[in-house]
């Protein structure tokens, strides 16, 4: 006979959002989990004999959300920039000071892997606690081979101290480091290139993307990081008309990349390729208020050419000091005009797809991961309206409660 904890599990009474598609329907039903995946789900299913069996009581329940574009893991902190900007600083004077990305970049470089794991962890903890079971973390703040190496690795351990799924991307093209500042072509084949072959040779990168912007990366640039990537059967993404339109959303689909992040300055064209290409549009909310943007992502282009947008926290220590998944979806809909159910489509089904893992995680259906969460709400808005409320029941990971 099977232990109880072998035996399958039986959540009934529940209120179900499936996260497959960018409409706020819930339905009454039950789901039927066995060996970490969901077996069945839906109005009138029974408990087969021997399952145990839980009361959801009513609740909704989602899927586990995806935060799909983080920084999580870094050394130091730049709080004492923020105070220099409300009194007055410019972002000259802050980096005359040494601050920035520089700033950031050295506190990484200087850490241990020990240290960036124990810095990263209360982050981590903080969206594990909104219901998050899939967190994307990127390299890009060491802009060393060794120091990207070490972030990826202290994001490789934090998958291993956490019931979390973790998806690491390559970021080295992310800035200059000032030893670089004139080498640029040195620094993308030292340290980009290379730097992405010997971290994929001890598999590190799950992705590979870059920050394709006037201050940072061409176009004719990341499409060298593209083709490496590719040419190593890596997938791509990218961080792509932020501040300045570069054509880095289109180069992105054409390459089939998976996501092209931020996106204030895409124009109809560039939201009709990703749609075409598959390409998930994901919107960072928590670096437009920070940054005090005005021009909006082009929501309504993405929505009619029909493509998939995602919600994400952007957690930097920078343009982006958010560690709370609720608060982009609420950020997302009250700054970007999202609706109640692309807001939550884009922290799980479409999250999922910018991440590749749409036939894993991210919706809930047969065969799918196990992975879900229970709230305090009888509506998918209860989840999104709030503000500053974490309404979480409970937590599933592979089938298992956390």
């Amino acid at each position: 006979m099977p232990t109880d904890q072998a035996a399958p599990l039986f959540l009934e009474n529940a209120l179900i959002f499936s996260g497959s598609t960018a409409t706020a329907a819930a339905e009454p039903g039950a789901i039927l989990i066995a060996e970490g995946r969901i077996a069945a789900l839906g109005p009138g299913l029974s408990a087969p004999p021997g399952a145990r069996i839980e009361d959801c009581g009513g609740r909704l329940v989602t899927p586990a959300l995806i935060d799909c574009h983080t920084h999580l893991v870094y050394g130091g902190n730049r709080a004492a920039e923020f105070q220099m900007r409300l009194e007055g600083a410019s972002y000259a004077q802050i980096a005359a000071a040494g601050g920035g990305i520089v700033s950031t970049m050295r506190a990484t470089r200087e850490a241990s892997l020990e240290a960036l794991v124990a810095q990263a962890l209360p982050r981590l903890d903080s969206l594990l606690a909104e219901g998050v079971g899939t967190v994307e973390i990127k390299s890009g703040y060491g802009l060393t081979v060794e120091a990207e190496m070490r972030m990826l690795r202290a994001a490789r351990a934090l998958e291993a101290l956490r019931p979390v799924r973790i998806k690491t991307t390559w970021l080295a093209a992310h800035a200059l480091p000032p030893e670089d500042r004139d080498d640029r072509a040195g620094y993308l084949e030292r340290v980009v290139l290379a730097g992405l072959e010997a971290a994929h040779a001890e598999g590190l990168v799950d992705a590979v993307d870059g920050f394709c912007e006037h201050l940072a990366f061409t176009p004719a640039e990341i499409a060298q990081v593209f083709d490496k990537a590719q040419a190593l059967g890596l997938p791509v993404k990218l961080h792509a008309e932020q501040l300045s339109w570069q054509g880095g959303a289109a180069l992105t689909a054409a390459r089939g990349g998976l996501s092209a992040d931020h996106l204030e300055y895409l124009t109809e064209a560039d939201a009709q390729a990703m749609a075409a290409a598959g390409t998930v549009a994901v919107l960072l909310p928590g670096a437009f208020y920070m940054l005090r943007e005005t021009r909006l992502p082009p929501v309504a282009a993405l929505r009619a050419a029909g493509a998939s947008m995602a919600i994400s926290t952007d957690a930097n220590p920078g343009t982006s000091p958010m560690t709370s998944l609720l608060m982009a979806m609420n950020m997302g809909a009250v700054l970007f005009g999202l609706t109640v159910g692309e807001a939550l489509h884009g922290t799980t089904g479409a999250a999922a797809r910018a991440l590749g893992l749409g036939a894993e995680t991210g919706t809930l259906a047969p065969g799918l991961s196990a992975d879900l969460a229970i709230w305090n709400a009888h509506s998918p808005a209860e989840l999104v309206n709030p503000i500053g409320f974490n309404p979480l029941h409970a937590r599933y990971f592979k089938g298992q409660k956390v």
